[in-house]
């Protein structure tokens, strides 16, 4: 009995270690890119440093600013599915076409995006100085100005920043950018050419893009107060860009 107690022992004891090591193996392949990043394993140029610090921060941005309209926090907003819809054209009169409310919507946008990853920036660039100055380089960082571009498929941050490391022998960087995969730039276009419309006409046809641009899909939500809500989106990658406008609305009381 004591011979048959002492294998089952065993056997229960290896089942026990063989759970531990799968378990720390998937825990180890899981974390591997932070304790890389812990252990200084990680050997990222400047350039992919700033990337990887920021990307995550201008994809929030972007995707914060692409569901109300454009503006982080707007002033002048519609509240659709609990979330502040700025209106880019409007009037509050009956039967009347909109003004236009933010004509320069890719530069605002652009503007709005720069505000939003300032302080971001600064950490990320302090952050990089410090990461190799403790693996032994002598760094001297000179700052300059930041432009956030809104570009065919990507949203570009630009930093007038260089940066020289020296260890033995000197390293020069210049001119960091950091580069997101978006498509606000088409669905801001677009968005501009609906609201030409409504400024000018009351009302937009929302087919007639969809039948020109087959991985668009435009969706134009009237509201009982003579609102619409238009939702821009891309079938292939998803981004969406929505804004509130009222044009020619009917009084109440009366179908439009």
């Amino acid at each position: 009995m004591n011979k048959e107690e002492d294998k089952s022992g065993q056997v229960t004891m290896f089942i026990i270690v063989g759970v531990i090591i799968i378990a720390l193996a998937v825990l180890i392949y899981a974390f591997y890119p932070q304790i890389k990043s812990t252990l200084g394993f990680e050997s990222k140029n400047p350039s992919e440093f700033i990337q990887s610090c920021l990307e995550d921060e201008i994809k929030n941005t972007v995707g914060e600013l692409s569901l109300r309209g454009g503006s982080l926090e707007p002033d002048f907003y519609y509240l659709y599915n609990n979330e502040k819809v700025e209106y880019l054209c409007y009037t509050n009169e009956d039967y009347k076409t909109c003004v236009m409310q933010q004509p320069m919507l890719k530069e605002h946008i652009e503007e709005e995006i720069e505000n939003q990853i300032s302080g971001k920036a600064t950490e990320c660039f302090n952050s990089m100085k410090e990461s190799y100055a403790n693996r032994g380089y002598a760094v001297n960082l000179r700052t300059g100005k930041m432009k956030v571009e809104l570009l065919p498929k990507k949203v570009v941050a630009n930093f007038d920043y260089s940066m020289t490391l020296t260890k033995g022998s000197a390293e020069n960087y210049e001119k960091f950018r950091v580069v997101l995969n978006n498509n606000l730039y088409e669905l801001v276009s677009i968005a501009t050419s609906i609201l030409n419309w409504e400024a000018h006409y009351g009302d937009a046809e929302t087919t007639t893009y969809m039948n020109y641009y087959h991985d668009l899909k435009v969706e134009k939500l009237k509201q009982s107060d003579g609102t619409k809500i238009y939702i821009l989106s891309d079938r292939d990658s998803k981004d969406k860009f929505q804004f509130a406008t009222r044009s020619v609305a009917w009084p109440a009381g009366f179908g439009g």
